[in-house]
């Protein structure tokens, strides 16, 4: 690997040959990279490579655990030049570090292996020259792939707006420019964050990062787009995607987001629908933000929603954020929780209605003796003063129970 050049995710050839002459002028390796710890381009060696340059180099991009480090030393909101401490768990060694700002922006961040001791003062003055013009020509690039990714997002919100005119003439507008394929078969996802000791563009910028491996992809083909700390991703498909690999792709996404913004991103995604054609992806977009929402409420969904498998749930989920709290619970429901021996008759009072209020089932799941069933059925009827053997009366619990699950999750 000595020797080698690389240069990363479309850096121009103005920002190479800026880090390799400061490279050759301080005879240390030079990385470049952005905001989120991401190779944007690099030097060749001078004998100073350790293990994570290496991976780096050969992954194009740093592991996680590194990520993690770094962002987690604060070194994106350094308010001058520091240095990052080796770890040799990692196969990190020491690094001076210049975070890059121009007006007002963070760009990323200039990295010099600097193993041994401090730099001299003709090398600080020499990095600080030079990332000058580093940051000058990463904003003008950053600027002008804002514009272009602005255009794009503009467009995308159009067409999973509520406009009808507007879907319409976005819907031919990307499909002519070539932005977006012609394909059978369409899905959105939904992601939303709540960092909120996090810096707004650190989320925006890691919701970008999240999304764009799944932009492009051997069975996809869309668009994506940011708006301070959600993001949304519209896929198209030839063959209809399965639950399982949509449900992966979200994973992965949730597991990106917390590499570059800990855990305390505390992300879910919620994922629309499948539909037959891009005229319809507007009602797959409604349709992933509640499934977001019920991610952000049902722990049992493990912070990711599929409208096709939440059942009742998306309906009840439609319902005003302000209106999910106990006073939806019926007041029948309530005298039963608020009761003695709650959790027992809950639960059993739950699993008579899933199974479809027959007492067989019933005392089979729960492994009760008939009698014993019939003695909780009772109990129950009596408590809430209504007859379990009306549908109306089970649906009112059925969905007075769901409602309290909904409102313990917020």
């Amino acid at each position: 690997m000595v020797g080698s050049i690389q240069r990363a995710r479309g850096a121009s050839e103005a920002l190479q040959a800026l880090v390799d002459a400061l490279a050759a002028e301080l005879g240390r390796s030079v990385v470049l990279d952005d905001a989120l710890v991401r190779v944007i381009c690099t030097s060749r060696h001078y004998g100073d490579e350790d293990p994570v340059r290496i991976r780096t180099l050969l992954q194009g991009l740093a592991d996680a655990e590194v990520i993690r480090y770094v962002l987690g030393q604060g070194v994106m909101q350094w308010p001058r030049p520091g240095y990052l401490a080796a770890r040799d768990d990692l196969g990190l060694l020491q690094r001076y570090c210049v975070p890059l700002r121009e007006r007002g922006h963070l760009l990323g961040v200039l990295m010099v292996v600097a193993p041994d001791e401090p730099l001299t003062e003709a090398e600080t003055t020499a990095i600080e020259r030079a990332t000058r013009g580093v940051a000058a020509q990463l904003y003008d690039e950053q600027t002008s792939a804002d514009e272009t990714s602005a255009g794009q997002g503009r467009l995308l919100e159009q067409l999973l707006g509520t406009d009808v005119v507007a879907r319409s003439t976005a819907r031919g507008l990307l499909l002519d420019q070539g932005f977006l394929p012609d394909r059978a078969h369409w899905a959105v996802s939904t992601v939303l964050v709540a960092a909120r000791s996090t810096p707004p563009g650190q989320v925006t910028a890691a919701l970008r990062a999240a999304l764009e491996a799944h932009v492009q992809t051997r069975t996809a083909s869309g668009l994506m787009a940011t708006a301070g700390d959600r993001a949304v991703l519209l896929q198209g498909f030839e063959r209809e995607p399965r639950p399982d690999d949509l449900a992966a792709q979200s994973r992965r996404i949730l597991g990106a987001l917390e590499t570059f913004l800990g855990e305390r991103a505390r992300a879910v995604v919620g994922i629309g629908g499948r539909r037959g054609g891009l005229a319809d992806a507007w009602i797959s977009a409604e349709q992933s933000r509640v499934a977001a929402r019920a991610a952000r409420r049902l722990p049992h969904l493990e912070r990711v929603g599929d409208w096709e498998a939440l059942g009742e749930f998306a309906v009840l989920m439609q319902l005003p954020e302000h209106a999910l709290t106990e006073t939806l619970v019926p007041q029948p429901l309530r005298r039963l929780l608020d009761g003695p021996a709650t959790q027992r008759l809950e639960e059993t009072l739950l699993c008579f209605l899933e199974n479809g209020g027959s007492a067989p089932k019933t005392a089979e799941a729960l492994n009760l003796h008939r009698t014993s069933l019939y003695y909780r059925l009772r109990q129950i009827q009596e408590i809430t003063g209504l007859d379990l053997d009306s549908g109306a009366n089970r649906l009112l619990l059925h969905l007075g129970l769901r409602i309290r699950e909904l409102v313990a999750g917020s």
